[in-house]
């Protein structure tokens, strides 16, 4: 492709960073990144103090690629400050169905003789972790322990990401002027500018959207995305506490979808969160969503996440507590939010050409697992978009069109945990839309 031609680039968040930032290692001259916010985006999918890096992995891709960033993370020093090697378990009830997602992933560990502990019962890991004082899973407690894995500052990571990309002379739009709404594309399907909320087109020659969960408010995806709001909690620790569960591990409830970080320096914040089926939010009047057929959409121009989440997921946030740290659950959190995931039916990414336009390539998907394959993300990003993506990758990531009117989709890659999925109630889209702050 053109070297000078100019690339439009809609969402300052991983999947729009990593691609913009390898696009001008590999020579390309003209690009501008557009989004509602310089990044981090305060209310983006990438933006948070904590991201859980992991190759523990079902599927043999992603273990793989997983495995690369990993050593990304761990090896490279440009990382250091932002990757924190920590002790990881992955734990849960033998009896319930998500532990055949954590047999595959002990059989792609084993595979490629990658390292981790079985841990033999509940009193096996708190015989490791003392600092571990609930039951943990039960019944029937089944899981094990990696020692290669960690977690990543998510917001010092794209604050990195944002300063290289400035570095190589990418250009950026925020606000009203970044603030995308629509396109503008002739008969034959080739955009020719985009549309914003303050009215001002943003012209260009190909255009990459990677907006995450406010994607399918802008173009269709026939049903092969869906935005999913999960459950994040801050509890502020004190001083002495800092020091006493400096220790604490990464712990990955299976069943629940449950999960935590260890203390955040920085912060000092103990931060937990559900890995689950989440919930959806239709759109309201004045979301700006072009797409009639998009059935949920998070708060279209927030500047920041709220602080609520619906009373369901304040319980099963403080029900991992419990089974973890019990003497913490009922504890008044500092904050809750909600984190908007771009699910797709199966988990998989997506990195293809929109089909309604010829020069429209989409990058999204991220299921919830993305964030850490920050470190070689681009590059795949750019060979799909060059369409020099290995053959099984190019079909793993494609964009479907042939869910747009089934109804057993979105049942994901095994690794959900908790609930089925549900809509925000209209109290809570009002809660959420205005802002109240959550009585904890």
């Amino acid at each position: 492709m053109d070297q000078t031609s100019k690339i439009v680039i809609i969402g300052a968040g991983l999947f729009g960073l990593t691609t913009a930032k390898q696009l001008a290692l590999e020579g390309h001259q003209n690009i501008t990144v557009i989004d509602r916010h310089m990044p981090p985006v305060p209310d983006g999918s990438s933006s948070d103090i904590s991201r859980v890096i992991r190759f523990d992995y079902a599927d043999t891709d992603y273990c793989s690629l997983a495995y690369e960033a990993y050593r990304k993370w761990s090896q490279d020093p440009k990382y250091n400050g932002i990757f924190y090697q920590t002790d990881y378990i992955i734990a849960g009830s033998r009896s319930t169905p998500e532990k055949s997602w954590t047999d595959k992933t002990i059989a792609q560990l084993d595979k490629r003789q990658l390292p981790y502990t079985r841990l033999a019962d509940a009193a096996d890991a708190k015989r490791r972790f003392p600092i571990l004082t609930g039951e943990l899973a039960q019944p029937n407690f089944e899981g094990y322990l990696n020692k290669s894995g960690g977690w990543a500052d998510a917001n010092k990571a794209i604050k990195q990401l944002r300063d290289e990309c400035l570095e190589l002379g990418i250009s950026f739009i925020a606000g009203r002027a970044g603030t995308v709404v629509g396109f503008d594309s002739d008969a034959q399907g080739v955009i020719k500018a985009v549309k914003t909320l303050e009215g001002t087109p943003v012209r260009g020659d190909h255009f990459i959207l990677a907006a995450g969960a406010w994607s399918s408010g802008i173009v269709p995806t026939y049903n092969s995305t869906l935005s999913t709001a999960q459950a994040l909690g801050f509890l502020r620790l004190t001083d002495d506490e800092m020091i006493k569960y400096k220790d604490v591990p990464i712990y990955m409830n299976y069943a629940t979808g449950w999960f935590n970080f260890p203390p955040h320096e920085d912060t000092k914040m103990l931060k937990f969160a559900v890995h689950g089926w989440g919930y959806t939010r239709a759109p309201s009047k004045g979301d700006n969503n072009s797409v009639k057929s998009n059935i949920s959409v998070p708060p279209p121009v927030s500047r920041e996440r709220k602080n609520f989440v619906p009373a369901d997921a304040e319980e099963r946030l403080r029900a991992g507590l419990r089974e973890m740290l019990p003497e913490l659950a009922d504890r008044a959190l500092e904050r809750v939010a909600l984190c908007w995931y771009t699910d797709t039916p199966t988990g998989d990414f997506i990195m293809d050409y929109h089909p309604d336009y010829k020069n429209l390539f989409v990058g999204g998907g991220g299921s919830g697992h993305a964030f850490k394959f920050l470190p070689v993300l681009g590059e795949c990003m750019t060979s799909a978009w060059k369409k020099k993506l290995p053959s099984h990758l190019g079909e793993k990531w494609k964009f479907h069109t042939e869910y747009e009117h089934r109804e057993d989709t979105f049942l994901g890659d095994g690794s959900r945990g908790g609930p089925e999925r549900r809509e925000l109630s209209a109290a809570e889209k009002a809660k959420l839309d205005g802002g109240e702050r959550s009585k904890l």
